[in-house]
């Protein structure tokens, strides 16, 4: 896999470095700095035997988005996934998702949906890291972003008609939104990801504001112990969904009662193998169930 990523790495046009082009020059190598120190009895190592794995260049209007992608090798037509970070961007826990969902028959592709704002890698506080790059991607962007995605993935072995998407957190707001996107778009699964929320110019509209203009059914996992996502909004979303059009009436929520935010990230102390293993279960059980 190194050898395919820098192979790569050496055929990539220089990104630009203005505020229009793109920081960020590929996915990150290891955990992420801010994310804390990776706890090593509990993270979760794929390899990539059998699999196509490693960096891309997505093309976008400015220019080439970092990724990674993970697929069964010489496999085409592929369902495809698009994958979602947290705030800490496509680090390696990002990456050994995506290598767990190609050993599942998945083209999965993780863009960097941070990259013209920052390198999130290279923090080691999380509120600055909100600060200066989080905060700073608008909604409109990472929706294209992700479309552009899904564009790559249909020219390079996903079959287009079977697209679905994860994210978490940050990414799992965004697996919402963009279930309200695109039309194409077979099924999504949020986990824990933000529902309520003010708008704002680059945020116009919260989750629970999009129900009726959901266009595909959503699988959300939520910790019931939670502390950033009110257990009300969950409980609301789940009145909306029952009251909105089909893809919305679709769609479930799971809350795991004991479970804190990140409970799936096995890499972190929030990280609940029980939890995490059910809500992985389902989650590829529900995909299937989509067609996908």
């Amino acid at each position: 896999m190194k050898d395919q990523d820098a192979q790569f790495d050496s055929l990539l046009p220089p990104l630009r470095l203005d505020r229009r082009g793109f920081i960020a020059t590929s996915v990150a190598a290891g955990f992420s700095l801010a994310a804390g120190q990776a706890v090593a009895q509990t993270a979760i190592s794929t390899d990539a035997s059998g699999l196509t794995a490693g960096r891309i260049g997505v093309p976008v209007k400015d220019g080439r988005m970092p990724a990674y992608r993970a697929a069964p090798q010489g496999k085409k037509n592929l369902p495809t996934l698009l994958v979602v970070s947290e705030i800490f961007g496509v680090h390696e826990y990002i990456q050994d998702v995506c290598r767990r969902l190609a050993h599942q028959g998945y083209l999965a592709v993780a863009p960097e949906l941070f990259a013209r704002q920052g390198d999130p890698s290279k923090y080691t506080d999380i509120p600055k890291l909100q600060a200066e790059v989080i905060s700073k991607v608008p909604d409109a962007q990472a929706q294209a972003d992700l479309d552009a995605a899904a564009a790559w993935a249909a020219a390079n072995g996903g079959d287009p008609d079977r697209l679905g998407i994860l994210g978490f957190c940050w990414g799992g707001r965004q697996v919402w939104l963009y279930a309200a996107h695109n039309p194409r778009l077979k099924a999504g699964a949020a986990w824990y990801g933000q529902l309520g929320g003010e708008p704002s110019e680059l945020k116009p509209r919260s989750v629970l504001s999009l129900v009726k203009d959901l266009k595909a059914p959503v699988l959300g996992a939520y910790g019931g112990k939670d502390a950033g996502i009110p257990q009300t909004d969950v409980d609301r979303m789940r009145l909306a969904l029952a009251e909105g059009p089909a893809p919305a009436k679709a769609s479930r929520i799971d809350v795991y009662p004991d479970a804190p935010h990140a409970f799936h990230a096995d890499y972190r102390p929030s990280y609940r193998k029980a939890e995490a293993e059910q809500a992985w279960t389902r989650m590829l059980d529900w995909f299937k169930q989509k067609g996908l």
